[in-house]
């Protein structure tokens, strides 16, 4: 034979294996690609649990930010227990309620049913004194400003992530987010400042830096309730001390507050302290301190463990 006939048996021999290559590939594909689609379908197909109501009701004008819990209990879709059982308060316009327990107390789960990711299944929830079932979902959540734990950033630059919660805000808005949220100080000795890039999911900033910018964000809103889940577990105390104080000078906006340290929830007018989904007690700093056994273990575990904000409790 000569090399060329070689050659070109070689190259439709090569041919013909690719071919049974790919009908392998294809039929391992084809399997998988179809439970996906199938899976796909069924979110698409989920009907949504949580709806606007057919009549919407309006907030009331001289009650703007009071958020009330009254006897909410909760549990999730086919659990056997409840998560939350009989929880009562009231935040009263410009109040700061903090909430603090043990993990698995249900602090988020409980937060999370304000702006209706999930409807209480006894008692209800009013907000400016009307059931958060009978508002509107885009009423409802224009009134709260939400940061979770986990601060979630886009691509873009600081200024759009910031920006996010009200796109026509001006620049000295923007700034002025970012000061009351102690994230000025970073930006500020960035060369471009609000127009430094952050990649997608914040990785190029710091978990502090990511959870002040989340802040920002939503102070940016000028919401009447403001929530933070655990929102500044990844800065020091010494900033969020700077942020406890900027807040407490928005006096007509109702902070809610879910936090692991002591030194966080210290200052707040109610301290609400939930123990296996109940409400343990209710009371401010010094109240608990004397009658309250689960605050006092809290407090003393900390202090012992040399809390960076112990001096100022103490004081």
């Amino acid at each position: 034979m000569q090399v060329g006939n070689i050659m070109a048996f070689m190259q439709y021999a090569m041919q013909i294996i690719m071919a049974f290559l790919m009908i392998t590939m294809m039929s391992i594909m084809i399997p998988r690609a179809n439970v996906a689609a199938k899976r796909i379908n069924e979110v698409l197909g989920t009907e949504v649990s949580i709806k606007d109501p057919m009549q919407p009701e309006h907030t009331l004008e001289d009650r703007k930010g009071e958020v009330v819990f009254d006897h909410v209990s909760f549990e999730y879709p086919g659990a056997e227990e409840k998560v939350l059982n009989d929880i009562s308060f009231t935040a009263k316009k410009g109040q700061t309620v903090a909430f603090i327990g043990s993990t698995g107390s249900g602090k988020s789960t409980l937060v999370n049913l304000i702006p209706r990711f999930f409807d209480v299944t006894e008692g209800s929830i009013t907000v400016d004194g009307v059931d958060v079932r009978k508002l509107s979902l885009k009423e409802l959540r224009g009134k709260l400003g939400y940061v979770p734990q986990k601060g979630v950033l886009f691509s873009g630059t600081i200024d759009s992530n910031i920006r996010y919660g009200r796109e026509e805000a001006t620049e000295a808005e923007v700034q002025r987010a970012a000061e009351i949220a102690q994230a000025w100080d970073f930006i500020s000795e960035k060369e471009e400042k609000l127009d430094s890039p952050i990649a997608q999911g914040g990785t190029n900033v710091s978990g502090g830096q990511k959870q002040r910018l989340c802040i920002a964000r939503t102070l940016l809103k000028h919401p009447k309730v403001l929530i933070f889940d655990d929102s500044t577990s990844a800065v020091d105390t010494a900033t969020e001390s700077g942020i406890r104080r900027a807040l407490a000078e928005l006096g007509d906006v109702t902070k809610l507050i879910i936090a692991q340290r002591i030194s966080s929830v210290q200052s707040a007018d109610i301290i609400v302290i939930l123990d296996d989904g109940r409400l343990h007690a209710v009371g401010t700093h010094d109240e608990l301190l004397k009658k309250d056994t689960i605050y006092q273990e809290i407090y003393n575990s900390q202090m012992k463990g040399g809390d960076a904000d112990g001096e100022s409790i103490r004081r």
